[in-house]
């Protein structure tokens, strides 16, 4: 899977859950607005790790030497 795919992936899943919690803790505004917050945040630093990672992998910060000796 490429990047974009991924990374839509991670947005459906946090549009998911961010409507299952309003569905499941509909106990207030300031609940829904906390619920949301904590999910959206969640999903954004599990984003971010995994394209950190992704990322790295493309282009490593040390470079392996062939040695042909």
């Amino acid at each position: 899977m490429g990047f974009w795919v991924t990374t839509l992936i991670f947005i459906l899943i946090g549009v998911v859950a961010s409507l299952s919690a309003r569905l499941c803790f509909n106990r207030g505004p300031s609940t829904n607005l906390f619920h949301l917050t904590l999910i959206i945040t969640a999903t954004v630093c599990c984003w971010m790790m995994w394209a950190i990672v992704y990322l790295a992998q493309m282009k490593p910060l040390i470079v392996p030497i062939l040695n042909e000796e």
